[in-house]
């Protein structure tokens, strides 16, 4: 058993003073208001519910900052998607396994508590299986478990390298499954999971429509059970132009008429849609799974927020390539891109009210219901995904408590973070996690490796 005194804590019913949580088995046993701090409570200033990071590719992390050099002719999503997969070509299983765990410090570092892992390399380069069908698979449980961060793993249907069924090329081999074969490899990945905490999921992620065909993807559903089924849906304004040339319809339009898209969906990006398009994505009840600073390094285009939260629309943010992991930066630059797009200031709010509340609880919420996560809230019985800020970090002192989020998403940077719980696991601790060090030399180590092969 654990206790934790926060001298604030954000409730479900609002701010609340001197608040005593109890945590058992992971989860949130007792809540106490007014309290008074006992020996042996860890004390924190403000407790937040933690965000799950809910989509993310742990291996692009070792890409950062080396795709960022403007080659002859338009650089595009298109053009960086090539130098991935070069990239690929020479990342062993090994490596995999340290970029994954230093990619999962760094998240439960800036706050989240938990990643929905959208896991598309499975085989060895040119496309022969490894002996076990989940080497990679386990290679990103084994970073989780380093780390001690929430994993929702889920393994990526990709068998066509285009819209209309192209064959699978290159950098591409690296994903390639039938239907029959993915089957195998997520019952694989789910008993491999059973070596985790009993917190991990094991959903599906169809990658694409432009990856898979509508005969697979209806045939692929039933293999996630109760579990999340996330897509990239959306992203680029080619991959829309291809969709609909092939299916007769856009992306969404065509997934929302012929899937049967619920609460148990996340719609990755969602970039390029119509204003129906987005009311009617709202209404089904899936989380549109935003990744802000992402889709600013690829040029991808923003998202339609405003349309989107009127109709009461699910959200959440992960950091996809993992360019820069940054919670708050996630949650900033998805405001601005509206107020870029809009003209307009504190678009996010479908009425009057705060911005950084809008956007963190929404987050908090929307990617809890992605992860299929009972998590997002401060709630007995709700998984103990804790995060602790400072307020006495000069960014948010003097902030009364209505505004202490907007401070967080606009002022603050992850300096701010001082502990983080994943079910309980007190896995950041004075702002460091507490495998930092190791973590960091293996990286460094497989990287000098990786780096000398291209």
């Amino acid at each position: 058993m654990q206790t934790i005194f926060a001298a604030t804590a954000c409730l479900p019913e609002g701010w609340v003073q001197d608040v005593r949580l109890t945590v058992e088995g992971g989860s949130i046993t007792g809540i106490e208001s007014a309290a008074i701090a006992a020996p042996g409570d860890t004390r924190v200033d403000v407790l937040l519910p933690a965000l799950a990071n809910l989509h993310s590719h742990s291996f692009q992390r070792a890409m950062a900052g080396r795709t960022e050099y403007r080659a002859g002719g338009q650089d595009s999503f298109w053009t960086w998607r090539e130098l991935m997969y070069r990239f690929l070509d020479h990342l062993t299983p090994e490596q995999y396994e340290a970029v994954a765990a230093l990619t999962f410090m760094e998240m439960l570092e800036a706050g989240y508590a938990s990643v929905g892992e959208f896991h598309y390399v499975h085989h060895q380069p040119g496309g022969a299986p490894y002996e076990s069908l989940t080497e990679l698979s386990q290679r990103v449980m084994a970073g989780a478990q380093q780390t001690g961060i929430g994993l929702t793993h889920l393994p990526v249907l990709y068998t066509y390298g285009g819209a209309e069924e192209q064959p699978l090329a290159g950098g591409q081999l690296r994903f390639g499954n039938d239907v029959e074969r993915f089957s195998r490899l997520v019952t694989e990945a789910r008993g491999a999971a059973q070596e985790l905490g009993g917190d991990t999921r094991v959903g599906i992620a169809p990658h694409s429509l432009r990856a898979t065909c509508p005969e697979d993807l209806a045939a692929v559903l039933p293999v996630a059970a109760e579990n999340p089924i996330h897509i990239h849906i959306a992203e680029q304004p080619r991959e829309v132009a291809e969709i609909k040339a092939w299916l007769g319809a856009r992306p969404v339009e065509w997934l929302l008429a012929n899937a049967p898209v619920d609460e148990q969906w996340c719609l990755i990006h969602a970039t390029h849609m119509t204003d129906e398009e987005t009311r009617r994505m709202a209404r089904s009840g899936a989380v549109a799974g935003l990744c802000p600073v992402t889709e600013a390094n690829l040029g991808d285009g923003p998202f339609n927020g405003s349309e989107f939260l009127s109709e009461a629309g699910r959200f959440g943010v992960g950091s996809d390539s993992n360019v820069r992991i940054s919670l708050v930066e996630e949650l900033r630059t998805l405001e601005y891109s509206q107020r870029l797009r809009d003209l307009a200031r504190n678009v996010l709010v479908p009425h009057e009210g705060s911005v950084g509340e809008t956007l963190y609880l929404g987050a908090a919420q929307g990617g809890a219901q992605a992860l299929g996560r009972n998590a997002g809230r401060l709630e007995v019985g709700a998984l103990a995904d804790l995060v602790a800020i400072d307020r006495n970090h000069p960014a948010l002192f003097g902030l009364p408590e209505a505004q202490i989020l907007d401070g967080l998403c606009f002022a603050a940077d992850d300096q701010t973070i001082t502990d983080v719980w994943a079910a309980g696991r007190h896995m950041v601790q004075e702002g460091r996690h507490i495998a930092r060090d190791a973590i960091v030399k293996t990286y460094r180590t497989a990287i000098t490796s990786l780096l000398s092969k291209l």
